[in-house]
């Protein structure tokens, strides 16, 4: 080989590492199927509402029969209070390429299991699946969210001004002993509550 002809491979094959890095990379994508938040200063006078906000990234989406909606998942939600009690879980369908808006305070907390509407802090947990029972997960990654924050400006009591900030909610590992028990959990809680205990779903693509 002359060495015109390596200088103009060079390049060449220079592009064509860097392309194959690139579709490695894409091909990779985020598997994760369990998320976890913090909630505060829900059902606090004064306050502004938080909002949980789910997407489908439509990942699981298939174009077999055209025309016919397809690829959807569900969120399965867990509401535990700052007393580490479970007190709501619900299951919402998300369509590809869809948005849920779920509101703290009218869809996530307005229900709970002991009647008690001033739970104010706490940690939400969300598991990705394609199957509409909380009690019974089937695992498919594709949803992604945030969750808004409210601040108080001075605590014990919370009082304003208030601030908002807007975060994603955190990809965390979901071992098979928290599958199993959130699940469980959720089953009491709603064979219990008889009625509470069970959050609602604001229609997809529709803000509260």
């Amino acid at each position: 080989m002359t060495k015109g002809r390596g200088l103009l491979l060079f390049p060449v094959l220079l592009i064509a590492l860097m392309l194959g890095g690139t579709a490695s990379a894409q091909t990779a994508g985020d598997n994760s199927v369990y998320f976890v938040t913090y909630f505060s200063n829900g059902n606090t006078q004064g306050a502004p509402d938080a909002a949980l906000r789910l997407v489908n990234d439509g990942g699981v989406s298939t174009t077999e029969i055209e025309g016919v909606p397809n690829g959807n998942l569900y969120a399965s939600i867990y509401i535990l209070d700052d007393g580490q009690v479970l007190q709501e879980c619900c299951n919402c369908k998300v369509s590809a390429d869809g948005l849920l808006s779920e509101s703290l305070d009218k869809n996530l907390t307005s229900n709970t299991l002991t009647g008690r509407l001033e739970t104010s802090r706490g940690i939400l947990k969300v598991i990705s699946g394609t199957n509409p029972d909380p009690t019974n997960n089937v695992l498919a990654p594709g949803l992604r969210g945030t969750m808004a924050h409210i601040q108080a400006t001075s605590n014990m009591p919370e009082q304003g001004p208030f601030f908002v900030t807007e975060t994603p909610i955190a990809d965390s590992n979901l071992t098979a002993g928290e599958k199993t028990a959130l699940e469980q959990l959720c089953a009491f809680t709603i064979t219990l509550g008889s009625g509470y205990g069970i959050c609602s779903c604001t229609p997809e693509d529709h803000d509260f």
